[in-house]
């Protein structure tokens, strides 16, 4: 098999994208968090307890999406460096690798991504039985 050093580079743009997408998550939970956490300070309510839990759970699967997709991004610029010094093979297993990576950063994103829509439903729920009551 060969592997041309342009190939691992067609990583850079994804993988940037991808980690702006992350911080951006992670940027907007922290903030609900914290005025999650005014509001439970406020007014102690189990909901608010569970949402900010659910939050926790949601900040942590980001953290590894991003630590995977960062070390897919290095992974990626090693195989690079590699495939620069005729160290093809090194180069290769260093590419694999680094989709490996991505590919769990991108199956973590997608458990997370899952929580998110599971949540909002529980909102919507709540929403849909009060206009029922009344």
């Amino acid at each position: 098999m060969t592997l041309h050093i342009e190939t691992p580079a067609l990583l850079f743009s994804a993988t940037s994208l991808i980690l702006l997408a992350y911080t951006n998550r992670f940027l907007t939970i922290a903030s609900i968090v914290r005025s999650l956490k005014q509001t439970y300070e406020q007014k102690e309510s189990s909901n608010t307890l569970l949402e900010i839990k659910n939050l926790n759970l949601r900040l942590t699967l980001i953290r590894y999406m991003q630590l995977f997709g960062v070390l897919s991004l290095f992974l990626s610029v090693f195989a690079m460096l590699f495939l620069f010094l005729d160290q093809e093979r090194i180069g290769i297993y260093l590419f694999g690798l680094s989709l490996l990576t991505l590919l769990l950063s991108l199956g973590i994103s997608f458990w997370e991504i899952s929580i998110s829509v599971n949540a909002l439903r529980l909102h919507l729920s709540d929403l849909i039985d009060s206009k029922k009551e009344n």
